[in-house]
């Protein structure tokens, strides 16, 4: 199905039945990736799996590649279809945008994961900061051995623009970002979820759970020592930022942290 929502002609699916969940795929992929565990998630709730812009099957528009636009795309999703404040997780791109949609429009949804997803560019190891600064058009000749460039090829509306999301992706992941301030004012209930062997350390993932409130103290019996704002945090042991995603521990992390009452 398709939503004309932000200028764009968004792809999303819906799985199962129950209360609404928004489920955000990471760069270069699409909603199919989360094909290992979708049931899962989709055993008591209504799952709405978007495909990002210019991921999948939803086409590029002249716009830059921006979480916080996507934050918006997803918003408006949300009205589109009368979703009455869902839940979101999204991973790594998908988490980014996650957190884009509960900084501008907290009332819009109910709780939020965001998995693999720092808030500082400098969190990210140098090395794969190296790495990044190498994506862009002229590496489709690599990505041609990889996942990525087969879906797109089976998929995407216009299989040539492929280079120009490699562009795009590129340009993005050089831009310095910050999102301290926004995370401190953060209203929505939200697990902060990674890898033990992520793109960033896990103390990075520490560090934004403590700018929520959380680790600063014991729990207490009665969890009244826990973050004030029902936020939680979440290291999946043995899993890194390329395989975090399709883990059983991610969607009972995830759901678990959902199932909660603040």
């Amino acid at each position: 199905m398709y939503a004309d929502v932000n200028g764009l002609h968004m792809y999303y699916e819906t799985h199962g039945t129950g209360s609404p969940l928004v489920l955000l795929h990471g760069g270069l992929g699409s909603g199919e990736m989360f094909g290992p565990i979708l049931s899962t998630f989709a055993e008591n709730h209504t799952v709405i799996v978007p495909d990002l812009q210019g991921h999948g099957r939803t086409a590029d528009i002249e716009r830059p590649l921006d979480v916080r636009e996507m934050g918006g795309d997803i918003a408006a999703l949300i009205d589109h279809l009368g979703l009455e404040r869902p839940d979101v997780v999204g991973y790594s791109l998908g988490g980014g945008t996650g957190y884009q949609l509960a900084f501008q429009h907290p009332e819009k949804i109910g709780r939020l994961v965001a998995a693999s997803a720092g808030i500082r560019r400098d969190a990210t190891y140098p090395e794969i900061l190296q790495q990044q600064g190498q994506v862009g058009a002229a590496a489709v000749e690599f990505m041609k051995e990889t996942p990525m460039y087969e879906l797109y090829q089976r998929v995407a509306p216009r299989p040539e623009d492929f280079p120009r999301l490699l562009d795009k992706i590129g340009a993005a992941m050089a831009v310095d970002f910050d999102f301290t301030e926004e995370v401190k004012a953060l209203r929505v209930p939200t697990l902060v979820m990674a890898g033990d062997a992520d793109m960033c350390p896990p103390s990075h993932f520490v560090e934004v759970f403590g700018l929520l409130d959380g680790g600063k103290r014991d729990g207490g019996w009665q969890g009244e020592g826990r973050s004030a704002g029902g936020h939680g945090l979440a290291i999946l042991p043995r899993t890194t930022h390329y395989d975090l995603f399709m883990s059983p521990l991610f969607a009972s992390a995830a759901l678990g942290f959902l199932a909660e009452k603040a």
